[in-house]
């Protein structure tokens, strides 16, 4: 190798190990797809390797494209950074945000919000992934994602968004088929919507595993939203978090005091990217938003919630 490779080449390979297409780079990317492989086949043969495999399914990175990640991802960084002091600390925050979210919860909490968000910061613009699983921070799927689980190991930071409830809930045709629920017993002979216990993706979602019963799964689906839908639709109980109800007023707690299951909502991001303006913003906005509701949203105004918990680094 003679020369440093273009650094806008760089980018190009950045969103093509992202997105694992061509098509899909490129959309990021805002040009056609035979730019982004025209690029890539430049980068390649400066560095005198291969950094992709082609496959049918798509693009995956070789030995050596995984080794030129993180160093790609500093030079991201510096320039994400530096675009930001140049623009000047006073101007509000501008550039993409990519947020990934659980479903229903990005729909009911993060959407009908966003309006507060960017009238403050009007060169701010917010991607809000709705996947049926976490969203993947370490190939920079997202910029800052809310989870159900806290990550262990990488170079993070991790701040406790919100304490939480499941609770079960059923529609009021669904419960005016059957004889009344006055114990947890009873629940042994009622329908019930899960999660594709194959598809989880994350233990703690086996919350029915919790009620002290075997239920009997009538429907499974891989999102809260499409298992919401169902049992307003009347076809079983659910367990669900308190803003479910919210969206499906025709849902009904069933046992509230005696059933249900308590978990936690993390915000996490890059350690790198969190320091950026932009993220940085996003962050904020989703902590404050979130203190604002949790009353309405997570928790019952009786439950004893915990102290606010300041962002903590992940450098393992």
């Amino acid at each position: 190798m003679n020369k440093l490779p273009e650094w806008t080449d760089l980018r190009y390979f950045l969103e093509l190990a992202r997105a694992g297409t061509l098509t899909g780079a490129a959309r990021r990317l805002a040009v056609d797809h035979t730019t982004v492989a025209r690029r890539i086949q430049r980068l390649e043969h400066e560095f005198g390797t291969p950094l992709f495999d082609h496959r049918r399914e798509g693009y995956e990175l070789t030995e050596q494209g995984r080794a030129l990640v993180p160093h790609a991802e500093l030079m991201e960084t510096a320039a994400m950074s530096a675009l930001e002091q140049l623009a000047g600390k006073m101007q509000g925050a501008r550039g993409v945000v990519r947020l990934g979210s659980p479903e229903l919860l990005g729909s009911v909490l993060v959407a009908p919000r966003v309006q507060e968000l960017v009238t403050v910061n009007p060169e701010l613009h917010l991607d809000l992934l709705l996947l049926p699983r976490f969203a993947n921070l370490a190939n920079r799927e997202a910029d800052l994602s809310i989870t159900l689980d806290a990550p262990e190991t990488g170079r993070y930071m991790v701040t406790r968004l919100s304490c939480f409830r499941y609770y079960l809930f059923g529609s009021r045709s669904y419960l005016a088929r059957f004889a009344p629920i006055t114990r947890k017993e009873d629940l042994a002979e009622h329908l019930f919507i899960d999660y594709v216990q194959t598809q989880l993706m994350s233990t703690g979602l086996n919350y029915l595993d919790e009620i002290g019963i075997v239920p009997k799964r009538r429907f499974c689906a891989t999102g809260m939203l499409a298992q919401c839908e169902a049992a307003n639709a009347g076809i079983g109980l659910v367990m669900a978090p308190p803003y479910a109800a919210r969206k499906y007023p025709d849902l009904v707690p069933v046992l509230p005091e005696i059933v249900y299951a308590h978990r936690t909502l993390w915000l996490v991001a890059p350690s790198d990217l969190y320091g950026q303006k932009r993220v940085r913003t996003v962050w904020d906005w989703l902590r404050a938003t979130v203190e604002s509701q949790k009353d309405q949203l997570f928790l019952p105004s009786h439950y004893t919630q915990e102290p606010r918990m300041e962002p903590v680094a992940i450098n393992v």
